[in-house]
């Protein structure tokens, strides 16, 4: 390759990026403000916890959402013309966030920035995979996934020093300065531009409810990936009131937990994609994450009385095992072909957030009965079973030719 054509593939993801920092710095952001935001909009006591959950089901619902139709924008209009969009939808719900002063507005702003950031990591990384060489692709995703969890790190700490109406105004304003970069630096991808002008269907969702066998690589994909937001949309979002069910030694914040998930995210993150391409496998990364992140979470929901620092020190632990992420999202893209790879590559990750909806109604509806930490244990054991058992029939996508159309 040559430097300017180096340039522009370099240009290229960091604007995408970019993206899925703010997408992160967003996610997180809430989890941080959850608190403080329903306090000063007149919400206490039990429905502190209730009304967050609501809240974070329907930005999680506007993601699913969102993430479908991201897809399959990407697919029939082109990765650039869904990341553009995306970061304008999430910029304008973000900056309106931070002006209201009812549950009302809150819930309506949450699931519409939901809508506008489910495009930006699936697209994104679509649109790395098929720009760069096969050697790179794992490099690249994992520029994407390690700069979105610099941005969760930049939330806990945004989020905890500012007040929570300028930590939303940040988020809106870092988007559309993303949005200026990606406007005159994103280029679109040629394996795209090449096979639209074939009579393939792009971005038909029927081509994965039509077959067997791409509906259970589908649903296997989305099944490895909800540990990791079990952790973060359980354990995490909801650590003050789980650091209280376990007696810790001090009362500890939601900021506070975030701040030392995302260092271990991010190295993590790092660390899982250089070591897929070293080792030349993404399937093995995957199951030590998985192995040592299933052990982790239950010990994190045993440390009963323990000191609130070693349980921070064990998140960060945790953290580190949720960086298969960055592997994950990479065999999502590998596992399709380019005329419904950005409809799967997009869907598959937010279909993974809104795993936290169920999720959070089962916890919700059970932990009266059986305690906070026993659900929340209960829940866990059947989502890694289900990972586990995913994993295990998933195919090595390592190394694979993606220029390819999908037929039904």
């Amino acid at each position: 390759m040559t430097a300017t054509r180096n340039k522009g593939l370099a240009l290229a993801v960091i604007a995408a990026a970019l993206g899925y920092f703010v997408d992160l710095y967003d996610i997180v952001l809430f989890g941080v403000v959850r608190i403080a935001s329903l306090k000063d909009i007149g919400i206490v006591g039990d429905e502190l916890t209730s009304k967050g959950i609501l809240l974070l089901n329907l930005q999680m619902i506007g993601m699913l959402i969102g993430g479908v139709m991201w897809g399959i924008i990407g697919d029939k209009f082109g990765r650039r013309f869904a990341l553009l969009s995306t970061i304008t939808m999430y910029s304008i719900a973000n900056i309106l966030n931070g002006f209201v002063n009812d549950i009302n507005t809150y819930a309506v702003l949450r699931f519409v920035a939901g809508v506008g950031l489910a495009g930006e990591f699936g697209a994104g990384v679509t649109l790395v995979a098929e720009i760069l060489p096969k050697q790179y692709r794992g490099y690249g995703t994992t520029v994407i996934s390690f700069l979105g969890l610099v941005g969760a790190l930049t939330a806990s700490f945004v989020g905890a020093s500012f007040d929570w109406r300028v930590a939303y105004f940040v988020g809106g304003a870092m988007g559309l300065v993303v949005l200026g970069g990606r406007i005159f630096t994103l280029r679109e991808s040629e394996m795209f531009e090449a096979q639209k002008q074939s009579t393939h269907k792009r971005g038909d969702v029927f081509l994965i409810l039509k077959s067997k066998s791409a509906l259970l690589k589908f649903l296997a994909v989305t099944a490895v990936g909800v540990p990791i937001w079990y952790v973060s949309g359980i354990i995490i979002t909801f650590s003050p009131e789980v650091g209280a069910a376990l007696n810790l030694s001090r009362g500890i914040t939601a900021a506070e937990t975030l701040k030392w998930q995302a260092i271990g995210l991010a190295v993590g993150s790092g660390l899982s994609g250089i070591v897929s391409e070293l080792i030349k496998s993404r399937k093995k990364v995957v199951w030590a994450c998985f192995i040592g992140m299933a052990a982790l979470a239950v010990a994190v929901l045993n440390m009963h009385n323990a000191a609130a620092e070693t349980f921070m020190m064990v998140i960060l632990v945790v953290g580190l095992g949720q960086g298969y992420w960055t592997v994950f999202i990479t065999m999502a893209a590998e596992q399709f072909g380019t005329n419904i790879r950005a409809t799967v590559t997009t869907s598959v990750p937010n279909f993974v957030r809104s795993m936290v909806v169920p999720m959070s109604l089962w916890l919700n509806a059970i932990r009266h009965d059986l305690g906070l930490i026993n659900s929340a244990l209960i829940i866990g054991g059947v989502v890694f079973l289900l990972a586990f058992i995913s994993l295990y029939f998933m195919s090595e996508t390592y190394g694979k030719d993606i220029n390819y159309i999908e037929k039904a």
